[in-house]
């Protein structure tokens, strides 16, 4: 994957969690099979076999990605600062997420489960639900 990975402070916040940055979520998703990145004007797509599981904004340090509708609404529920409802379609519900407000750790499932629901089956059984790290 190419782009600009973004410069950027990663002090701790507040409650003393360190932030992800531009470059663990482009490390996070190329460790996931068949992963293209499509860059644009204002953002990137990521796919997984021709199939979009994810959107990154860099100027504003966000990213969509696809989620189920049920968890979609809770992580906005839940923290509404760090995640926000993007949009509904094909019965998935896709949730910014601010770079900010995430570890890394957290960011790891968020993504796989978005390429989950998004690539084909062999490539996910053979993944083996191992997270990238």
């Amino acid at each position: 994957m190419v782009g600009c990975l973004g410069s950027w402070n990663d002090t701790a916040r507040d409650d003393g969690a360190v932030p992800t940055r531009i470059a663990d979520l482009v490390s996070l998703v190329t460790q996931l099979p068949d992963v293209r990145r499509s860059d644009h004007d204002r953002y990137s797509t990521l796919r997984v076999a021709d199939r979009t599981f994810g959107y990154l904004w860099e100027p504003t340090r966000t990213v969509g990605l696809k989620q189920t509708l049920a968890e979609q609404l809770a992580l906005v529920a839940m923290r509404p600062a760090t995640f926000e409802v993007q949009f509904t379609a094909g019965g998935f519900g896709w949730v910014v997420v601010h770079l900010d407000g995430v570890e890394r750790d957290e960011l790891a499932e968020l993504v796989f489960e978005a390429w989950r629901l998004s690539a084909p089956a062999d490539l996910v059984a053979a993944r083996n639900d191992v997270l990238p790290t």
